[in-house]
Formats: C-alpha cells, structure tokens, sequence
C-alpha cells in the first residue's frame, strides 16, 4: 500500500494511520507476522477495544473529582478493575494495588518508595534497565551498596542459593525478574520469596513480572512477595500507558516514598499527600480509558485462562526451537525446557547481523521481532551476546502455527 502525504507535517506518512479505517473495515489487507509480544501484545482482545470504546463515550468523567455520575461511574470502574486485578494476583487487601503509568513506574515507585541511604540491595544481571539503572544511579551516587548476581548454573536463571548467600544484615530489598525478558526463562521466585522470609523477615522482596503477569500463575500471599510490578500492556491486554504496582500487608502506606504528589481525588484539604494506599502513591487524574482496557483484559484472561494461553506460546515457540536446535547456522539462548518458558526465543544467526536480519523481516516478509539488547546489556554480557544482541521472536495467543512456520521459512531464507 503506497504512503501518502501525512496531512498533519505534509510529507510521507510512515505511521499509516491514515490506513487504519480501511484496515478495519479490510482486516485481510493486515498482513504483518506479530512476533513482538514480548515488547506490547498485539492485537488486543476485541473486548478491550469495546470496554475503552463504550467508557470514553459514556463515562469519561474525572475519577473521585466531582459528584455527577459520569464522574461516579468512573470510579466504580477503576474500583472494579483494582479489585480484579488484586485477586487475579492473589492480594487480599485491594488498597495496596496501585495503578502505575507502566512497569518501570511501578518498579521505580517500589524501589525509591523503600530503599534507604546505607541500604544494601540485591538483584541479578538478569533484570531490565528498569531495575537495573535506578539502582546502578543509587550505587554510583553512594546512596547504597548494591550485589549484582551473575548465574552461575545455567545461563538464562538465577538459583536461590546465589541470591541467598549474598545475604547482609543490612539487605533491604530483593530486586529482580520473574521471567527473564531476553531468554523468556522463568526463574523460581516462591521458593526464594520462601527462602527470604525465613532468612529475615525484614528483607522486602520485589518482583518484575513484566513477562509473565497474566500467563504465569502469582499468588502475592503464598509466594511471600511485598511488591509486584507488572505493565497493562502485555499479558494483561490493555493498552500501552497502564501497569500496576501491588504491594503487600507487610508494608504501610507511611513507610513509602512519594515522588509523585498531588490531587487525588479525596482529603483535599491535607497540605501534605495522604499516606492512605493506594492515594499516597496515585497522585493526579489517572488513565481511566487505559484502565477499562485492562479490566477487560483481566476479563478476558479469566474467561481463557492462563494455562490456555501460556499453552498456546509454549507451541509456537517449540515450532522455533524444533527447527533450530539442530541446524548449526542457528544459536538458541536460555533454556530450551518449555516447562520453564514463556512465549519468548532469542536466536542469533550465524554471520548475520541482527538488526538487518529484522529489517528484512520486516521489508520483505512483513514479519516483525526486536533484535538488540532488550534494555538488558547486562544479560546480554551474561549470555556472550554483547553489544550486538540477539533476535527475540515473542508469539503471543493470537498467533498461529502456519504464521510461525512462514516465519521460520523466512529465517531460513535469510541464513541461506
């Protein structure tokens, strides 16, 4: 399809919004391969454009800020949606779900929120720039020691004994990954949220689970975790500009941080921001037609089930990892046990460069992955694959068997 004169700069349109009517109403003209679940899931649930469609047409009042019904009808939405999605994650009091502008908020908001001067913190050479580069700023500034693991095992996870022998009388906070967003590998954190617990009850564990909140079952209570940070955007279904931060019983609203204050809704007359959860940490107007979205992909996540969806992704990726292992062109990193996988692959070719390798997948095959470093340099200096990075495909539940192997055709073309 031919671009046109974007009518807002008057040069050549790139984003192809202008294309999207006739795409709807042409959904056979949608040609595009989606292998970049890992970064945002695509598409998203009818159900979820609906529910932000119908909010923003009937109840896009101001949360908490006035008495009309649109107003009141969008606080009862958000209410729902903090109540669902806190027993989706197995949170017993609702209060302590925040809603964030996406996971680096939250993991930010938890971190700063917590961590003192002469702390010392625990994380892994596993984690996403949004660990790692708050706490390397609070390390270089002196502000804390911090222990960055490196596994020693097996490349891709962490074991609990590497993060336990690290162990100070002065460690505050256990930072790290659920699922590694490089190797899509999942690292066992109720074992080590047990294994915390038991060693000092004053440690709080904090977890990224930007890859596998919604397909990988948590339960806050069982698993002794304090904070879970996870975006809207991917598993979850909802938009980009959504992601929540639950934090639980053991940590008091006066004990975080604020960065962030202002209006929230309720107790304006306080000169200071309230130390009430979730209102310490939710200051301003928050993105109500976002949070529709993710209350209806909590919807539809209940109505699939995880099991079903995280099944789906295990297929597709072992259709890649199938036609991979056993041809030397190709390098497969992490583990190949889909029994401790989500739906991410990173691959390298053989002399060829990753980022014109997902170019061509692009231009020529209309298949889209991430190539680089996946704001994780230090898992990839873990994994040998620095500075270059590798080529992740990330299949998500609306991808199907016939789209991979047209993708593993293509790659095959490209290393031939």
């Amino acid at each position: 399809m031919a671009h046109i004169k974007c009518q807002i700069t008057n040069d050549k349109c790139l984003c192809r919004l202008h294309e999207f009517p006739y795409l709807i109403r042409h959904p056979e003209k949608m040609k595009m391969i989606y292998l970049d679940n890992a970064a945002t899931s695509w598409p998203k649930p009818p159900e979820v454009f609906d529910a932000m469609n119908l909010f923003m047409r009937d109840l896009g009042g101001n949360p908490g800020r006035s008495g009309h019904r649109m107003a009141t009808g969008a606080e009862a939405m958000i209410g729902e949606c903090r109540n669902a999605v806190s027993k989706f994650f197995g949170l017993n009091d609702p209060a302590g779900c925040v809603f964030t502008l996406n996971c680096t908020d939250a993991l930010n908001i938890a971190i700063k929120g917590v961590v003192k001067q002469g702390d010392h913190v625990i994380t892994t050479a596993l984690e996403h720039n949004s660990i790692s580069r708050p706490l390397q700023q609070m390390a270089d500034s002196g502000f804390i020691t911090l222990t960055r693991v490196v596994p020693e095992i097996e490349k891709g996870a962490w074991h609990v004994e590497e993060i336990t022998k690290e162990l100070r009388s002065n460690t505050r906070l256990v930072a790290l990954t659920h699922c590694a967003n490089v190797t899509g590998v999942i690292n066992p954190i109720e074992a080590l949220g047990a294994a915390l617990r038991a060693a000092n009850p004053k440690i709080l564990f904090l977890v990224d689970a930007a890859q596998s909140a919604g397909i990988v079952p948590i339960n806050m209570e069982t698993g002794n975790i304090d904070f879970l940070a996870f975006p809207g955007h991917k598993a979850l279904y909802a938009p980009t500009g959504t992601g929540a931060l639950l934090i639980g019983p053991r940590v008091r609203g006066e004990e975080l941080n604020c960065f962030r204050e202002g209006g929230t809704g309720g107790d304006s007359a306080s000169p200071l921001q309230p130390i009430e959860l979730p209102h310490r940490l939710e200051g301003g107007t928050p993105n109500t037609m976002g949070i529709a979205g993710m209350l209806a992909g909590i919807r539809f996540l209940n109505k699939q089930g995880p099991a079903k969806i995280l099944e789906h992704e295990r297929a597709i990726v072992k259709r890649f990892i199938d036609a991979f292992s056993a041809d030397k062109r190709f390098t497969i990193y992490g583990t190949t046990d889909l029994s401790r996988k989500v739906g991410a692959l990173s691959i390298t070719i053989k002399d060829r460069d990753n980022a014109e390798t997902a170019s061509i997948l692009d231009q020529a095959f209309e298949i889209a992955v991430r190539p680089g470093l996946h704001c994780a340099p230090y898992t990839h200096k873990h994994l040998g694959t620095f500075p270059t990075g590798t080529l992740r495909v990330a299949p998500g539940f609306f991808t199907t068997l016939e789209e991979a192997d047209t993708a593993i055709h293509a790659l095959q073309e490209i290393a031939s």
